[in-house]
């Protein structure tokens, strides 16, 4: 079968159940595993993002959402040239990945026997069906199944241990987890529901709600103990760095998180911001960072670091 998968999560969920030689284009964006590099490219963004700060992708962002466009285009002459089965895509946000009826209008021009698959998970859950569905249209539902099972243990062995501490009086977090800065978003989706499990309580994002703007104001009022900085796209990296040059709200030194040193910065993009395997990834690497005295070793290499004030 010839896959093309226009969101890294799918990328990620195809090379999971062994199907990265089927792979005959991505996105531009898909950069795990190291495998897809060299895998035709579909997309491209419409402007120039590297560098940008938090603050413009907001306004372009906003521009597309209002103008009713994508921040991303497809290379329909590459799609052509793909000549793809199965083409994997999602309808849940219009904004930061090609539209599904984009998609579906190419592929339907290229050749109407084309299948275009939308995904789009909003909770835990859901991500283990998306797998289990990428399974069945890829005739690879034994290996789906495995990794859905393996994820399963993972998640069970957290939990346990979780709810061992809970029973025996542990603590558990308070925790904002951001997906953007300027302005602030609460979390939403999935995220909520990776901080509860890992033992966490999120103050202000909801288990599979969008992430929504927030205020300054609002996280003051909550006054977490802990605050999770994870911009949704943002490898560690551009988190640091993108944080650095964030100028620090009114209050913010006063925050208990913040006092008592509890601001982490994230590797959002590979564990939180996209809907695959790698989500459970990111619940083990916020077990270790709300109990480092139960959780060793769990999160991936450069997953986290803590911010200075």
């Amino acid at each position: 079968m010839r896959i093309v998968s226009l969101l890294p999560s799918a990328t990620e969920i195809v090379c999971a159940i062994g199907l990265t030689d089927e792979l005959v284009g991505v996105t531009h964006e898909c950069d795990f595993p190291a495998d897809v590099a060299g895998i035709p490219v579909m997309t491209r963004s419409v402007h120039d993002l590297e560098g940008t700060s938090s603050r413009e992708i907001n306004r372009l962002v906003t521009a597309s959402v209002h103008g009713g466009s994508s921040l991303y285009e497809l290379d329909e002459g590459a799609l052509e040239a793909a000549a793809p089965d199965l083409i994997l895509t999602q309808e849940l946000c219009k904004v930061c990945a090609v539209s599904y009826r984009e998609v579906n209008e190419v592929a339907r021009a290229i050749d109407a026997d084309i299948t275009v698959v939308s995904l789009e998970p909003t909770s835990i859950e859901g991500i283990l069906n998306t797998i289990t569905t990428v399974g069945a249209m890829t005739e690879a539902e034994d290996a789906a199944v495995d990794l859905v099972e393996s994820l399963r243990e993972r998640l069970s062995a957290i939990e346990g241990k979780v709810q061992t501490r809970r029973d025996a009086g542990g603590h558990s977090p308070r925790v904002v987890a951001l997906e953007w800065f300027d302005p602030p978003f609460a979390s939403g989706h999935w995220v909520p529901e990776q901080i509860r499990r890992a033992g966490g309580w999120e103050l202000l994002g909801a288990d599979g709600d969008r992430s929504r703007q927030t205020t300054w104001e609002a996280v003051r009022e909550v006054d977490p103990e802990m605050l999770l900085l994870m911009p949704c796209g943002f490898h560690l990296a551009e988190t640091q760095r993108e944080w650095a040059r964030t100028t620090r709200p009114e209050g913010y030194e006063a925050l208990a998180a913040v006092r008592s040193d509890q601001v982490f910065a994230l590797d959002g993009s590979s564990y939180f911001s996209r809907p695959g395997p790698r989500v459970f990834d990111g619940i083990e690497l916020l077990a270790e960072i709300f109990a480092p005295d139960a959780f060793r070793d769990l999160a991936p290499f450069r997953s986290w670091a803590p911010v200075d004030p």
